[in-house]
């Protein structure tokens, strides 16, 4: 569900196109046995049916388990659903005991749990001031293809009242993708109305996971999109789709003033 809702439909499209069956808006009724078989009934706009399957795999979700470590002693507040309570430099109510990882972080990720280790030892134990809010953090749905993704989305900046421009690179006209027939798939890159500044970027590939990084880093220090637009990638790889969108925003910037004035300067010095 967090997921853009253009790359959701790309993996969605991919994974009926391998045959896997969805079906969604559905109500399970009841899980029983029969024989060897196991049977779900569940009903779909209001039509009831059943699935016979070798397997039934439920997708449960995690608690943090942090009912037992006698956090009340401590002075350190927790709930069961959230986990333990911090601030935003990993600081429990206790300023002397840090929290990192799942067992604090809404997002759980292990990249991010690595990420929470290094702030609270710079945190608690050199006097830092890292903040978990300065981080830039990616993920990555590691379906086939892959999304990945960093930043903010178009429903998310919308939201926020963030006035994005959004550049979008099918697959399809990415050369190595084309060879390796991995063309069901995008790069989209947002950035901040006006500017180069990257926002956020959803790709969907079958390497999005790779690919994502350079964004990331991009988005870290700050470079924009027109400076990606100069570094050059190697041919064919499927990071050239990002070459590509930087060689989008570089057009925006020819505007009809801009082409005339060019148009004079070619006539005058020829």
């Amino acid at each position: 569900m967090r997921e853009d809702r253009d790359a959701a439909a790309a993996v969605e499209h991919a994974l009926r196109r391998d045959g896997v069956a969805i079906a969604d808006h559905c109500n399970i009724l009841r899980a029983e046995r029969r024989g060897t078989d196991k049977i779900l009934r569940i009903e779909c706009n209001g039509a009831q049916s059943e699935i016979s399957a070798d397997e039934i795999i439920v997708a449960a979700g995690r608690a943090p388990a942090v009912e037992e470590l006698g956090l009340e002693a401590a002075g350190v507040e927790y709930d069961r659903q959230t986990g333990i309570h911090v601030d935003d430099y990993l600081r429990t109510s206790n300023p002397r005991i840090y929290a990192a990882g799942d067992c604090a972080s809404a997002l759980k990720f292990t990249h991010l749990s690595d990420a929470h280790a290094r702030i609270v030892l710079r945190n608690a134990l050199f006097r830092g001031r890292r903040r978990v809010s300065a981080l830039t953090i990616p993920w990555c749905t590691y379906t086939d293809p892959e999304i990945a993704h960093v930043g903010l989305s178009e429903e998310e900046a919308r939201r926020r009242g963030i006035a994005i421009t959004t550049f979008t690179q099918p697959m399809a006209e990415v050369d190595r993708a084309i060879l390796d027939g991995q063309t069901g798939g995008f790069v989209k890159i947002h950035v901040r109305a006006g500017t180069d500044q990257i926002a956020g970027a959803t790709i969907v590939a079958a390497h999005a996971g790779e690919m994502l990084s350079e964004l990331t880093l991009a988005m870290t220090a700050g470079v924009g999109l027109g400076k990606l637009g100069e570094v050059i990638h190697p041919y064919p790889t499927q990071a050239e789709a990002i070459r590509k969108i930087a060689n989008q925003y570089a057009r925006t910037r020819l505007t009809p003033f801009a082409a005339k004035l060019f148009k004079r300067w070619f006539a005058w010095t020829r």
